[in-house]
């Protein structure tokens, strides 16, 4: 199976190419210039790949406009070439990217908010002890038990969270998009491009002129 992946949540582009668990993958950090980027990115990677079989995004939660280039550009590929597509958790490529096993995932949302999970890994993926929320950084709940690292530029901005380890520099890529969806495609998770969508976790956009003032 060959599967495209992009993400474009954060700061970093990155795309990658899963062809029967092999990845390649490239990345940038290109603040505000993902569109610029992606899909010379991709091009590089998929040019000899041949067919695709499927392509995944990261959904988000993340930057507005970050999560609309991936899904953007991954439906109108999926649309030009047939292709099925899946939208895989920002927060749960984050965990994948921490190598441990249970990862509380953590991005700096803006707006003095963040948005937060606690993932545990299992035998077939993934599994939130505490579902994925924006909230502000003093009301996010505690992950319980022991054992849990943390992992997101939200730990850079607003501090440990109680958490013995943390990892700030970690985050989202495509090459954990694509092998979180892997599994997900091979069981017929994809969808048709119409049907792909970001997870925003939240509708506000901006601060109003008080509560920049408060």
């Amino acid at each position: 199976m060959r599967i495209a992946a992009l993400e474009t949540s954060t700061d970093w582009c990155s795309v990658a190419l899963w062809v029967d668990g092999e990845i390649h993958a490239l990345e940038r950090r290109t603040p505000n210039r993902h569109s610029e980027h992606v899909l010379p990115m991709l091009e590089s990677l998929t040019k000899k790949a041949g067919r695709l079989d499927a392509i995944a995004f990261g959904a988000g939660p993340g930057s507005f406009t970050g999560l609309r280039i991936a899904c953007g550009v991954a439906q109108g590929i999926a649309f030009a070439h047939g292709l099925a597509v899946l939208g895989v958790s920002t927060l749960e490529a984050t965990a994948e990217e921490a190598g441990a096993s249970r990862v509380v995932a953590c991005l700096d949302a803006r707006m003095r908010e963040v948005y937060y999970a606690a993932l545990e890994k299992r035998e077939h993926g993934w599994r939130e002890v505490i579902a994925a929320q924006c909230v502000a950084p003093a009301e996010a709940p505690r992950a319980p038990g022991e054992g849990w690292v943390g992992a997101g530029n939200g730990f850079a901005a607003y501090g440990d969270f109680g958490l013995r380890k943390v990892f700030p520099e970690v985050h989202p890529t495509a090459a954990a998009v694509a092998r979180l969806a892997a599994p997900r495609l091979v069981a017929g998770e994809g969808v048709d491009a119409s049907l792909a969508v970001p997870l925003y976790l939240r509708d506000k956009v901006a601060l109003t002129l008080e509560e920049q003032q408060r």
